[in-house]
């Protein structure tokens, strides 16, 4: 009865969200640059409009553990749900510039409240969870792009960007609040939980503790320099007062997160591929996890050694398409695991491995298969850490038999109808948090996606 309540609630907050939205399918269509089939040129879009909303339900049966603690996954049978709901606006300011808004509604919780499971199974599901449906501005930037000259391409019209032309050489700035993952660690098969894997070891590169809030989105400035076959971006990012809390650190010369990331583009028999190099160099009020273990007085509490401390480590990303219907992707990264998990993950070296097959090969052109692998490890000081029985963002079993934390993810995406889409995932997940003593765990899933 608890579990039919739960799904009589989220169903009837979709059909709510879809209500509220329908009105905004035609202002959407207005925006939209028109058609000229009697010229080449493309006309520049002055405004946009768009509505997303998708819901995900997850459940996990009861799984042997020999333990728990403060920050375990529980171990008896668990059914969340998550609902997020963006209404997004761009207008155009003035040459190259624009201007954009991102309002979040979101609702539901992860499972034990996000935490027990580094690979965690829900992207969607924040870290402050809701019973009942919250609002915030989750993006607000401006972004001027500056063109540099020679070929241009077509900018499609998207959640983020206005439809037009510009340079493929060019320098693009952006400034305000997004995520830092709208720029950096994109992938085109393993990038977005809402339509991909869901994942967090597949939707980003969880060694990169990445700047975000509770929310997954920061203040910050970006800048990049775009050419024909490679890009340079970099980043510069206020960071959490906490760890993983929402109040900025206001010591901005003492609390901030730097990232740079080189993209290397290139074909193979006309098949594009991309490799991504990434470097990140973090500053905040850290714990260190040595300190606090020299100190049996402090009672593993790693909150009572915080001073402003580094953390630093680098990834790599590539996709590759094998054939006209199926890319496979691959991520590596490493941190340097001394110092307290701010604001992503406990993760300090991370790899996966995976393919998206379209559904072309049988009459479904846009329907996506997946399946993907990926392994968790942290340094040793880290595991003596948790072992002594400290907490990190998504770890504190109380104890600590360590092993790495090993997932496979494989989902079946199809479309209902035009940009209605529904998802069944399954997940199996051996060692969550690290820790041999608990698990394995299998994650059934599904999604409901559609947008404007």
């Amino acid at each position: 009865m608890q579990t039919t309540g739960k799904l009589e609630k989220l169903t009837a907050i979709s059909l709510v969200v879809w209500g509220l939205s329908t009105w905004a399918v035609v202002a959407a269509e207005l925006g939209r640059p028109a058609d000229d089939e009697s010229s080449s040129e493309v006309r520049e879009q002055r405004w946009n409009w768009h509505v997303q909303n998708t819901d995900i339900v997850d459940w996990h049966p009861g799984f042997p553990a020999k333990y728990s603690g403060p920050k375990s996954l529980r171990n008896v049978n668990e059914v969340r749900e998550t609902v997020s709901l963006d209404l997004l606006a761009g207008a155009r300011l003035w040459r190259g510039a624009e201007f954009h808004v991102d309002g979040l509604m979101w609702q539901g919780f992860g499972f034990s409240r996000t935490a027990g499971v580094e690979g965690f199974p829900n992207g969607e599901a924040f870290r402050v969870g809701t019973t009942v449906p919250n609002v915030v501005f989750s993006r607000v930037f401006v972004r001027q792009t500056i063109g540099l000259g020679g070929e241009q391409e077509t900018v499609e019209d998207d959640e983020l960007h206005l439809a037009g032309k510009q340079d493929v050489s060019r320098i693009t700035l952006t400034l305000g609040r997004f995520s830092a993952k709208d720029m950096f660690d994109n992938n085109a098969y393993a990038n977005d939980p809402r339509t991909q894997f869901m994942s967090w070891s597949l939707m980003a590169n969880e060694a990169w503790d990445y700047p975000a809030d509770s929310l997954g989105f920061a203040s910050g400035f970006a800048a990049e320099l775009n050419q024909p076959k490679w890009a340079v971006r970099y980043g510069f990012f206020q960071v959490s007062r906490v760890s993983n809390g929402a109040a900025q650190d206001q010591a901005y010369l003492d609390a901030w997160a730097m990232v740079t990331e080189f993209q290397r583009r290139w074909t193979i028999n006309d098949r594009p591929g991309t490799a991504r190099v990434l470097a990140f160099l973090n500053r905040a009020h850290m714990g260190s996890y040595q300190a606090t273990l020299d100190n049996p007085a402090l009672g593993v509490d790693i909150t009572l050694t915080r001073d402003y401390r580094y953390k630093f480590g680098f990834g790599l990303n590539v996709e590759q398409e094998l054939t006209k219907g199926i890319g496979a992707f691959m991520r590596l990264g490493w941190s340097d695991g001394r110092n307290e998990a701010w604001m992503f993950s406990d993760v300090d070296n991370a790899a996966s491995l995976g393919v998206s097959v379209k559904g072309g090969f049988w009459q479904r052109p846009n329907d996506t298969v997946g399946v993907a692998g990926a392994l968790n490890g942290i340094s040793r000081v880290h595991r003596d850490f948790f072992a002594a029985g400290g907490t990190g963002i998504l770890a504190g079993d109380g104890r600590l038999s360590y092993g790495l934390e090993q997932l496979m993810e494989t989902y079946y995406d199809f479309q209902l109808w035009k940009t209605v889409h529904v998802t069944l995932d399954y997940q199996f997940i051996s060692n969550p948090a690290f820790n041999r003593d608990r698990g394995p765990v299998s994650v059934l899933g599904a999604r409901l996606h559609w947008s404007f």
